[in-house]
């Protein structure tokens, strides 16, 4: 057994490479995310030529949709946790700008915000589940025995 296996839990064993190249790929992915979200803000922001900014708006919407089916394929807990529930709100503001293009600024630095507390929130806030009332997540030993991050 390796260090992120457990006897009770056979099919949660993660070898270490295993592990490691998990670990690797989603930190590839939201590295992209962020490129892709930093690169197109001045397009959204500052109504640029599309031109100049649409692959990388291309790109954060891609990454961005790896990085939900990553978290739905490790937790199905996610899409009642506050952090999967702010992720959906998040399209649905971006979705918004069809009907609304003159608050495009306003409503990209909104979604802007929510995925910082998204990200960096504690753990308190984006583990609550709208569902249950309160603080859900996996249990211990599965938690320890999936991808990490």
């Amino acid at each position: 057994m390796t260090k992120h296996s457990s006897p009770e839990h056979p099919q949660h064993q993660l070898s270490e490479t295993r592990f490691w190249i998990q670990r690797l790929s989603k930190t590839s992915i939201r590295a992209l995310h962020i490129l892709g979200v930093a690169i197109s803000s001045g397009g959204f922001i500052y109504h640029l030529d599309k031109a100049l900014w649409l692959n990388w708006w291309l790109l954060a919407m891609f990454s961005g949709v790896l990085m939900m089916v990553q978290e739905i394929y490790r937790s199905k807990l996610w899409l009642i946790q506050l952090k999967g529930v702010l992720t959906f709100i998040k399209l649905g503001l971006l979705a918004s700008i069809a009907l609304l293009p003159q608050q495009q600024p306003n409503i990209y630095i909104t979604v802007l915000l929510l995925s910082v507390f998204i990200a960096h929130g504690p753990a308190g806030l984006r583990h609550y589940s709208i569902w249950h009332r309160r603080v859900i997540d996996e249990p211990r030993k599965r938690r320890r025995n999936n991808l990490n991050g």
